[in-house]
């Protein structure tokens, strides 16, 4: 049995889909007669990588928009900072020359959205980009390794951007969409904690569905029963859909009850949008 089976058998990653559901409909029915304080609001808004991965992205496009958070910063103090500015690589120096804010930097890499490509190019954008000034990295993952269950390929080149990652958080992105079972993305989150990511994250949001209820269940009950075992706490980023403060809040009490509220904070959780963070902003 290879090390990455043994690691499996370890854990439970089959879910029957109608107890997701049933859990999911018993949160969200203890959740929504939840008030959407400022306190809640104000803790979502800290855990945003506020993003920009578009075609049409600019050195201008992107000065203006960490611009936008600066200015943020500065006329509304009493609101905690976005967690990040997540952009495409070429534009981390940008990033990192226009901030003024404690915002940090994301950057995705190695061939994004699709994550089809050599595992060295993946290597070098990571490289490059921390070069750059990326606090944090947002990989996706072979997902043709992990549908044919080529464990070693999949853990090892997650292993080996960790290992070029250093002390810079790895977020490591399934694209939930494409795992069209629980026990997929429940095999494809742990084998992803095994091999190092800081965070698991659900989607890229571009090529396919986005992030799901279902979806982030299964990973918060994985992240569990890792951290119940090992004492390891990685973390999750929703991303892909969420789009308003009820997107947002159902996302945050499954994390609230299921990880509880020790991860509900952005050393452990992130969501990953771009209009969000300016809805909650006019709530201040």
């Amino acid at each position: 049995m290879s090390r990455y089976l043994e690691v499996l058998s370890k854990y439970n990653t089959k879910f029957e889909d109608s107890l997701i559901a049933e859990k999911i409909s018993n949160i969200l029915d203890t959740a929504k007669n939840a008030v959407a304080s400022q306190e809640i609001l104000s803790t979502i808004y800290s855990c945003i990588d506020l993003t920009s991965l578009n075609a049409y992205d600019s050195k201008e496009s992107i000065w203006k928009l960490v611009d936008k958070i600066n200015k943020q910063e500065d006329n509304n103090p009493a609101l905690s900072q976005v967690a990040s500015i997540c952009v495409f690589p070429n534009f981390v120096a940008t990033v990192r020359e226009a901030l003024t804010s404690d915002a940090k930097i994301a950057s995705v890499a190695g061939g994004f959205p699709s994550g089809q490509t050599f595992t060295e190019i993946k290597l070098a954008e990571t490289s490059l980009a921390i070069l750059d000034g990326a606090d944090e990295i947002d990989l996706v993952v072979n997902v043709g390794a992990l549908l044919e269950e080529d464990y070693e390929h999949y853990c090892t080149e997650i292993e080996e951007v960790k290992h070029a990652c250093k002390d810079v958080a790895l977020k490591v992105i399934l694209e939930t969409g494409l795992l069209k079972s629980p026990e997929l993305i429940a095999n494809a989150s742990l084998m992803a904690a095994y091999s190092g990511a800081d965070f698991i994250k659900t989607s890229t949001g571009k090529e396919h569905q986005g992030a799901t209820l279902e979806a982030v269940l299964v990973i918060c009950e994985v992240l569990k029963a890792y951290h119940a075992s090992t004492g390891i706490k990685i973390g999750l980023k929703v991303s892909g859909g969420v789009r308003t403060i009820e997107d947002a809040l159902k996302y945050y009490f499954i994390v609230k009850t299921v990880l509880g509220d020790e991860w509900l904070n952005p050393s452990l959780f992130r969501i990953g949008a771009s209009k969000l963070a300016d809805t909650i902003y006019e709530q201040f």
